[in-house]
């Protein structure tokens, strides 16, 4: 199918689509609250402006987040289940197990995650299909500060960077 678009627009158009969807609420809000016709529509622009307002900050990191999906191997994520179907290694794991994260940037420029249990390690490039649904997955882990996953990710610094650990409870008994 022809597009009026060029691929390149159209990717970035579709990454960039829940700030936009975000940005035209807020911009509805504030021309219903300027518009003449009493207090009650006034107020519903200003429900209009908050409820954009409070879904751009999600979405900014959602679209600073996300990747073209174009890397090796498909991600799936049910149920706080990660499973990573690759085209030489793969694996699954629980969130409840996972026990560190990570972000690993090789010398070929290749950014992956690291994610770590007990009894494994399951690496997956940030750019594989699918990867998407991480970020959400990312944001229950207790403690994990978003802004600094997303400046890994985008970060084009080598090396290897632990992002959360789970922090776990000391026994009571030996």
């Amino acid at each position: 199918m022809n597009s009026f678009f060029r691929p390149e627009a159209m990717s970035a158009l579709t990454r960039w689509r829940e700030v936009i969807v975000a940005l035209i609420i807020a911009a509805l809000g504030v021309w219903i609250a300027l518009r003449p016709g009493g207090i009650i529509v006034a107020g519903f622009g200003y429900v209009l402006i908050g409820l954009g307002l409070a879904f751009l900050i999600p979405a900014l990191r959602r679209a600073r987040f996300a990747t073209d999906g174009q890397g090796a191997g498909i991600v799936q994520v049910d149920e706080q289940r990660i499973t990573y179907m690759g085209p030489v290694t793969g694996g699954a794991m629980a969130l409840d197990d996972l026990a560190i994260l990570s972000v690993r940037r090789d010398g070929l420029g290749q950014t992956s995650w690291v994610l770590a249990d007990a009894t494994q390690l399951l690496v997956i490039p940030v750019d594989a299909a699918g990867a998407d649904a991480l970020f959400d997955t990312f944001s229950a882990l207790p403690g994990l500060n978003i802004d600094r996953l997303i400046a890994a990710v985008q970060s084009r610094t080598g090396g290897s960077q632990q992002l959360w650990s789970r922090k776990r409870p000391v026994a009571l008994t030996p």
